[in-house]
């Protein structure tokens, strides 16, 4: 079993770190989500208490917008897999994660195509 956190603000990968408001745990097995998904809101801001947070929880993998060189280089060698510098909603970033195609830097389109947001 391996547990994802994804740093969150209003439903987004939140565009900071530091700025992180509250983050999403998800717990997967052979590469698919498993039942236990946990929500949290944090109390404020702090890339230091994220960091904790992510030790405490025993997080595998973090998605995240961007994250300071300092927590970076802390958290990989902590061997947790850090995707950096990542944009979208928490479910489509979720979802092209478990297939496999999530890299750093990836700005993920809204999966869903319901029309009211998108542009044509």
């Amino acid at each position: 079993m391996e547990k994802i956190l994804l740093t969150l603000s209003d439903r987004m990968i939140a565009p900071r770190f530091d700025l992180a408001t509250e983050v999403l745990i998800v717990s997967t097995k052979n590469g698919a989500a498993v039942d236990s998904q946990k929500s949290m809101l944090l109390p404020g801001p702090s890339a230091d208490d994220l960091c904790g947070l992510v030790m405490k929880e025993d997080i595998a993998v973090l998605i995240c917008g961007g994250i300071e060189e300092e927590h970076y280089q802390f958290l990989t060698w902590k061997k947790v897999r850090v995707f950096d510098r990542v944009i979208g909603e928490d479910e489509d970033v979720l979802a092209e994660f478990l297939r496999g195609t999530l890299q750093p830097g990836a700005i993920v389109e809204n999966r869903k195509g319901s029309g009211a947001d998108s542009h044509g």
